[in-house]
Parts: structure tokens; sequence; C-alpha cells
């Protein structure tokens, strides 16, 4: 779907005849829905105010800009006249970006899964006035399908049980909210035990049953990528090197490379896979989804060499450069599923069409390269009749010399059409994720231009989403920067600082995620408690102030937050985030215990925390070909973990001295480049040639 961009200057508060308040809004998402007839509000007092004057109950539906069924619902029903008749009278109707306020995203979200045992998007709530919620699900037809209820007779009944007892339905908003309360209350706080090695084995072994053994990945359709199983599995196999787990990450990584889920002709994944087999994807691609993507590549590529592992990563890169960066280095959010109303259509191929554009021979050899058929692989939505059109997927890597000539003779085709809608607000936390794999790359492919990125985008953020009090803002679109920042922001962010210190060594970077740490412990914290909230004391306050600590499509921010607070304790030594990483583990721990292979991110943290890999002091002048040297073996090793502080002998090396009073006193030997390895539990003697430190790195 496409949005609007029109002069609001001079339009009614109300957006006029032709548009509704959605008008005035910055999100695409609401944006893409100013010129339904429905008479839409964004989420604010106006409209509870309205509701309760009016005695009527709320509408609420939730979703974001590239989200596909979102675009079904908006085509079937919200720009339908008729619909619009029932809400505007019976309702006040309300829309929000879940992308912007993951806040009101996360309660009603666990709403509808208390209630029906399922969520996702688009989200439909309805309310009372005072905002709490009666009724829940996801996306309905606009009339009644096969069964399953449509959103005119669902509006009508709700509508006639309102205004024939309305009580009865506030009593039962009551009823749902202390059900939600209840789960949230569970949430383990006051754990007093650590979680032992015990859950390590329990995750991998889960993991291990739902691996699917001929198509890569785990469990049923539909299939998401999530890589942060990967990074966990790897974390495994560093200690155990049992085969069988570093053959699911080989053979889950080629899978996705090689499938329908990766677009083979302009690079990135797709959000996720409708089938098993990873052939056909929701079309949509995340930000998100590309950094952790590529994170999973590079660390297969570290532990097993294989160049596919490293080539896809930089593929990634080279597509969130060309679609998803801005030119001031922010990075923005998502690309639509759909094209010209139809989903995928931007992707899909017909064997006549390759071979007009490669000719008879090389097309011919094309088609069998991207497995490209006559009657097509691509079903319509509707009939499930074939179309005659193809997702392009490799079934075995071929080193054909022709098939780069192919892909950009395709992608310059390809790029003629019209493309995607394209999201472009960017938001902290995604830019965070992004910001770390692009260090994370720089260092293992020794690329500089990754974290020249990276630096891009920490700079954008600087710039443009802070607050008059340097808190962090959420998210910026249009020259307007928005939104308190939540967890995720401060917690992200903090890991791509991380990343990105480890990648250039630039003393900003760590004093930045130090104070921004401290920030989010303060802010997201409460008193007594040891887990992180998704909101703050700056954010609204709503029925439930929900903690996240699954990981999910993306990982919690409670998860990223206890891997950097150990980070940074490694680093800096001083003992300050010590009891809080501890704490937060023990309150993530008892949750995860239930199901160990839902909280991988998590376990990577706990597992550092636990069992920590070690740290490195490099004392050297930056630049200087031994400091390289030695930086060249530590990138090269697998040690997802390894923590590296760079003191620059001289003056300038004052400013690492006071945020790490550790390192202060340790000099360089013999004028040369010295490295203070402490691995495991125990720190061994100062090394000043590459071969020594890769031969200790090597015996760990």
């Amino acid at each position: 779907m496409k949005i609007t961009e029109v002069n609001t200057d001079e339009l009614p508060e109300d957006g006029g005849e032709r548009f509704n308040r959605l008008i005035f809004e910055k999100s695409p998402y609401l944006r893409q829905h100013a010129e339904n007839p429905i008479a839409w509000y964004p989420w604010g007092e106006a409209a509870f105010t309205r509701a309760r004057a009016e005695h009527k109950p709320l509408f609420l539906s939730i979703g974001y800009a590239t989200c596909h069924w979102c675009h079904v619902m908006a085509e079937e029903s919200f720009t339908a006249p008729e619909v619009a008749a029932l809400l505007n009278r019976d309702f006040i109707a309300i829309k929000v970006d879940r992308e912007e306020r993951p806040d009101i995203d996360g309660f009603y979200m666990q709403v509808c899964q208390t209630l029906t045992g399922g969520g996702g998007w688009p989200l439909t709530i309805i309310m009372t006035p005072d905002r709490a919620p009666f009724f829940a699900g996801t996306y309905f037809p606009k009339t009644s399908q096969g069964g399953h209820p449509g959103l005119m007779e669902l509006l009508k009944a709700i509508a006639d049980l309102w205004a024939l007892d309305p009580m009865r339905l506030k009593e039962s908003a009551s009823e749902i909210i202390a059900s939600v309360s209840a789960r949230a209350a569970r949430a383990p706080e006051a754990s007093s035990a650590m979680p032992d090695q015990t859950i390590f084995v329990a995750a991998h072994d889960l993991l291990a049953r739902q691996f699917d053994q001929v198509n890569g990945g785990f469990g049923e359709a539909p299939k998401f990528p999530i890589p942060h199983q990967l990074l966990f599995l790897l974390c495994s196999w560093r200690i155990t090197r049992q085969e069988s787990t570093l053959a699911m990450v080989t053979k889950t990584l080629s899978a996705l490379r090689r499938g329908g889920i990766y677009d083979q002709i302009g690079f990135g994944l797709h959000r996720y896979s409708t089938d098993r087999n990873y052939l056909v994807p929701h079309f949509e691609k995340m930000l998100y989804d590309q950094a952790l993507f590529s994170l999973a590549c590079l660390e297969g590529f570290q532990v097993t060499g294989d160049q596919e592992f490293s080539s896809t990563a930089r593929e990634i890169f080279s597509y969130v450069e060309r679609e998803l960066t801005d030119p001031a280095g922010g990075f923005y959010s998502a690309e639509d599923a759909d094209s010209e109303g139809v989903e995928g259509k931007f992707y899909l191929w017909s064997t006549a069409e390759v071979i007009a554009l490669l000719g008879p021979k090389e097309g011919t050899r094309a088609c069998s390269h991207y497995n490209l058929l006559d009657q097509g692989n691509f079903h319509d939505e509707r009939s499930g009749l074939l179309t005659g059109l193809n997702i392009p997927h490799i079934l075995t890597s071929t080193q054909d010399d022709d098939i780069e000539s192919w892909r950009q003779r395709l992608f310059s085709a390809r790029d003629q059409r019209i493309h995607p809608f394209k999201d472009d607000k960017i938001l902290t936390d995604w830019n965070g994720l992004m910001i770390g794999a692009l260090a994370r790359g720089a260092r293992i492919l020794d690329d500089e231009r990754y974290s020249v990125a990276a630096t891009r985008s920490v700079d954008f953020i600087r710039q443009n989403l802070l607050d008059p009090q340097s808190h962090l803002l959420h998210r910026f679109r249009d020259n307007d920067a928005a939104l308190p920042g939540y967890l995720d922001d401060y917690a992200f962010l903090v890991f791509g600082l991380l990343e990105l210190y480890q990648a250039t060594f630039r003393i900003e970077d760590l004093e930045w995620a130090l104070e921004l740490s401290r920030a989010m412990l303060t802010q997201f914290r409460a008193p007594n408690e040891h887990a992180l909230s998704t909101s703050g004391p700056d954010h609204e306050e709503l029925p439930i102030r929900i903690k996240e600590f699954y990981d999910g499509a993306l990982p919690s921010g409670n998860s990223i937050a206890l891997w950097n607070l150990v980070r940074l304790e490694r680093l800096l030594g001083t003992g300050e985030f010590t009891q809080s990483a501890q704490a937060l583990a023990k309150a993530i721990g008892n949750e995860a215990l239930l199901y160990p292979s839902g909280y991988t991110m998590y376990l990577c943290g706990l597992q550092e925390l636990l069992r920590p890999t070690g740290e490195v002091v490099i004392v050297g002048e930056p630049g200087n070909p031994d400091t390289t040297a030695m930086l060249a073996v530590i990138n090269q090793t697998y040690n997802p973990g390894l923590v590296v502080l760079l003191r620059p002998s001289g003056a300038v090396g004052k400013t690492v001295d006071t945020i790490a009073p550790r390192v202060r006193d340790l000099p360089q030997l013999g004028g040369r480049t010295t490295c203070y390895p402490c691995l495991g539990q125990s720190c061994r003697p100062p090394v000043t040639t590459p071969e020594e430190l890769a031969q200790i790195l090597l015996d760990q």
C-alpha cells in the first residue's frame, strides 16, 4: 500500500472530506489509512474523551506498514463504506502502528493470546472507553467465510451487546485485565537460584528434536528464521564440539540462503516461509531480519570457513546499503510484501520472461539454476492454482561463472518494475541491531566499509534521536523524532555500540554504551524488581506494564540487556554491573526453564555469565601493523563472547584508563604491541606476537 503525501497545513482537525485524522501522523502505516472512510483516530486522549462522552466502545486495529494481511483487511473492510458506516456509528476507531508503539501492542497482544491462545497482525481489539479490552482477535474477513466470523457481523453483534448490557462487557473487560495481570504477576522475579548448565542441554535437546533433517530449520510451517537459535547452537558447539550441533546450523543457514525465502536476485531475507522447505515466503523484508541473519552467517563463517556464509553476509549488507539506508545514515524499517496490490509480484518470474531477457541458451540454463518451471511454483492465494510464475531458489550449489551475470541482468530488468512500498521510518532499536551486525562484519570480513556504515547510523541517532535531556527517542521520519525510547531502543543500541567499539575502538561508543546502560537500568527497572519493563516512566500508563522475556522473531530486550551487562562488566572490570546481570539472569531463568529453546538469546548471555570466554587487553597504537596483526588473529577466531579493550599507548589512553581503571598500569613490553589475555577463569602471561596469541586462543 502507498501513502498519500499532502500539505496538511490547511486541513481541518478531522482531516476534512477526503481524509481522516491519520493524515496528520508521521507513521507510514497510519498514513496508509488516511483516506479510509472510517473516522480513524490515532491513539490518544482525543479518542478516549469522545468515547466516554458518547458512551461508545473503542475499536482498536494494530498493524504495520509492510504487513500483508493488514493490507488484505484494509482492502476488504477498511475501504468499504458499509464497514465504515458501522464503525463510525457505533464505535470510536483507533489505528496504532505496532512498530511505533510496542508498549500498546505488547499489552493488547497479551490480551489476544490470553483470550484466543494465539496472536498476530492485524490485531483487532474492542474495548471500553477506559481502554479495558473485552474482545480480541486478528484478521477478520469483511463477511463470514468458511466458518470464520466476518467483521460486519462481529461489529453488529458487539454493538447490540453494548446497547443491551454494557455493564456485562465492562465486567468481562475487568476479568480479562485481571487474568492478564495474574499472568504478568507470574513473571519470575523472586528466584534466588541461578540456572545451571542443565538449561543449555535442555534447550539444545529441544531444538534437536524440532530440527527438520530434510529442509533445515525447526518445527513445522510457517517457519521463521530466528537466527539467535543458530547463535545459541554455535555457542553450544563450541563447548561440546558435537558435529550434529554444527550440522543443524550449517544446514539451516544454507537452506535459508538457497530457498525462496531469500531474494536470489536482489538479496535480503524475507520475513518468514509459509512452507517447510523455505520456498514460499511472505515477501516483506524487515531490517531486523537482515541484521540477525547476517550475524548468524558471520559466526557460521568463522566456525566453518564456508565462503557461502561470508558471501551471504556481504550480500545482505549490499541490500541494506542499496534499499534501506537513508542518505543521512540511518536505516529504514522494511519493504512491503506487496506491489501493485499483489503479494510477491515484484519478485516473481515466468520462464518465458527469463528466456526473453537472457536469450534461449543462457535463459534455459538460468531457469534450471533458479529452478523456474513453465507451470510455475507460486500458487494463487485464493484459488490455490499455479500461476505460471516462479520464486527463484537454488537446490544445489554450483560454481558456474555465468550465474552472477544472469543475476545482474535479471536484477536490472526487475528494477524497472513497480517496487514494493518502503517503510522509511527509522527506529532506534532496529538500527542498533544493524549497527551491531555491520560492525561485526567489519571485523570478521576485514572490510572497513561496514564499520563506516555502522558509525554513520550511530552518528545519525546521536544527532536526531535524542531529546533535550539526552534520553533516546524511538522513531524518526520526515524530519520528526518522537516517542520516548523503549527498553529495546536502549538494549539494542547498546548492543550495536559494543560491537562497534570492538571494530573501531572509538572510545565515545564505549562511553555512550556505558551511559545508556545506566539510564536503562534506572528507567526500566522498578524498585524491588530485577527484570526490565518494555516501557518506563516517560511512557503513558497502560493497565499493565509489560515485561518481555521470550526470544521470538526478535530477541527480547531483557535478553539483549543481559548480554550487554555481562560484556560491559568484562570490558570495564569495575563490578558495577555484576549484581544487575546476575539478578536479571535469575529473573528470566525460571520462565526459560519451562521452554528453554524459546529463550536462546537469553541463553547466549547466560552462557557468558556462567562460563565466561574471556577478555583481551591490547596495549598498542591503533593502525600499527603489530596491533592490526593481533586483532586479525582475534577476529578470525570464533569466540563470540570474547571482549577486547584497546589501550592506546601514550597520552591518548587516559580516557580508557578512566572508565576501565584495571588497564591503567599495563605496559607495552619492549616497545611492541602487547596482549594481556584472560580466558576462562585465568589470566595468561602477556604476549607480543600474533603467533603466541593464536596459540592461546586455540588452546582455550
